[in-house]
């Protein structure tokens, strides 16, 4: 299951982690990303301990979502020592996203 990542936890689970870090942001009503959720916890489970794999609700999370600038989602961010190095936005099949996350490694 992936990480529940709000505006309070955020800087030390993404921005501080020492390993390469893959974010969902989605809404309940969002139908795309409803279909990219179990695909992101699957991620989170092949991934435990090579990498943080999370979620951001984002109408319980505005300042992160407004601090990236997210306007679409689902938007998937991959941070690497703090940064944003890669993303992704829509539903997309799991090797994409994938992909993106061994660059990191």
């Amino acid at each position: 299951m992936a990480l529940e990542i709000t505006d309070s936890n955020f800087e030390e689970l993404v921005l501080k982690s020492d390993k390469p870090v893959l974010i969902d942001f989605w809404a309940e009503w969002c139908g795309p990303c409803r279909m990219v959720g179990p695909v992101v916890d699957e991620i989170a489970k092949e991934y435990d301990g090579k990498a943080v794999v999370g979620k951001v609700n984002v109408d319980n999370n505005p300042e992160i979502s407004v601090r990236f600038g997210i306007r679409n989602i689902p938007a998937l961010l991959y941070f690497k020592n703090g940064e944003i190095v890669d993303k992704q936005v829509g539903a997309v099949p799991k090797s994409v996203l994938t992909e993106k996350l061994e660059k990191q490694l």
